[in-house]
């Protein structure tokens, strides 16, 4: 059976939930069919010509990128803008092209792109800069089943996509219960008369289902339930886990700014980084916000930070945070975002196992920094 394109992205939303982007972002398909095949999948930070060039080297390729190829809102599609003419040239090679961004920035499974600076620094105590709790990326069923028909209901609906728990499939909880009915003259009773009241054993069958792939899970237990109307609740879940953009955590020792600058030249690496503040002065705590995220002082100052490591610092927002007291490393938004590619590729790798999802996932190899 192919896979397709809206087979990978109900993955991909159940990892990086389209809700958790920010209200101004574009994710999830921006060109393409989703029922078109997939026989490939090419990660990268950018949408450039030259990367969906690489993507149309292979048929059926599905370029899941980072940062949106279309962003702002489009009058027309045209070559006379650079994300009308890549739109197009995508379009015309028939490679899909889809993004997460911001639904990727908050994540805190290793794959996010505030976590290589964390990473590359050695930082303890690692938590969200900004928190909040992760809601919609995933639901629980509880569908009604008679205990005879309990196994192959929970096979279908696993098949689909439900069940899955990290490294564990086919998760249910089960308990027994009572259901009551009483079919009309209209009905095709599994059990009981028509007309008459009826009580049934049944079995209340739960199991965890990624946002993403909830319709495949409904229509799987409409197909396997013996019964002619199939009960069921489907809710959305709230995960206990703090989520946020950006990341604090302690060095293992205070270290001057300047050495702290080093480290994260050398190791990220940020041949273009620049730094604001005293070079002697001794850093303990580091917040860190992968590509621009000058936005987020205020959050770091908040937190006690002593430093704040990311992207894109413009001049007068610089100068206030100095002002204050408060040190800054620009170590350029390519820099800082292009190191976290490398985890989400294996996270999304380890999303296709648990999915059935076979197309394998390769990192672009195209270099998308505008800087020399």
């Amino acid at each position: 059976m192919s896979e397709t394109v809206g087979d990978w992205l109900g993955m991909v939303h159940g990892l990086y939930p389209k809700d958790q982007a920010a209200s101004w972002d574009h994710v999830g398909l921006q060109v393409g069919d989703p029922g078109a095949e997939v026989q490939r999948v090419l990660v990268a930070l950018d949408v450039t010509a030259a990367v969906v060039d690489e993507a149309a080297t292979q048929p059926g390729t599905l370029l899941l990128a980072h940062h949106p190829l279309l962003f702002r809102p489009l009058s027309s599609l045209t070559p006379e803008t650079a994300s009308g003419r890549t739109a197009l040239r995508a379009a015309q090679a028939q490679v899909a092209v889809a993004a997460a961004h911001t639904n990727l920035d908050v994540t805190q499974d290793g794959a996010g792109t505030s976590q290589p600076v964390a990473s590359c620094l050695g930082l303890q105590e690692v938590r969200p800069l900004t928190t909040g709790l992760r809601e919609g990326g995933r639901c629980k069923i509880a569908a009604f089943v008679p205990p005879e028909a309990v196994e192959q209901v929970v096979d279908a609906m696993a098949a689909a996509g439900a069940g899955v728990i990290g490294e564990y499939e086919r998760c249910s909880f089960r308990v027994r219960g009572t259901g009551t009915f009483r079919p009309s003259e209209h009905a095709d009773p599994y059990s009981g008369e028509i007309g008459e009241d009826a009580a049934e054993e049944e079995l209340r069958v739960e199991m965890e289902v990624p946002r993403g792939r909830a319709g495949a899970v409904v229509r799987a237990l409409h197909e396997a339930h013996p019964y002619e109307e199939a009960a069921y609740d489907l809710v959305p879940l709230i995960e206990g886990a703090e989520v946020g953009l950006g990341l604090l955590g302690r060095l293992p020792d205070p270290t001057p700014l300047g050495e702290v600058a080093d480290l994260v030249r050398e190791r990220l690496p940020a041949p273009h980084l620049r730094v604001a503040g005293d070079p002697q002065r001794p850093v303990t705590t580091v917040a860190s916000v992968g590509g621009a995220g000058d936005s987020m002082i205020p959050a770091a100052l908040g937190a006690g930070a002593d430093v704040l490591i990311t992207g894109d610092l413009r001049h007068h927002v610089t100068l206030d945070a100095l002002e204050l007291g408060f040190a800054l490393i620009d170590a350029g938004h390519h820099a800082t975002e292009v190191a976290a590619m490398p985890a989400w590729r294996e996270r999304l790798e380890a999303g296709a196992r648990r999915h059935g999802l076979t197309a394998p996932v390769v990192a672009s190899e195209v270099a998308t920094s505008p800087w020399r």
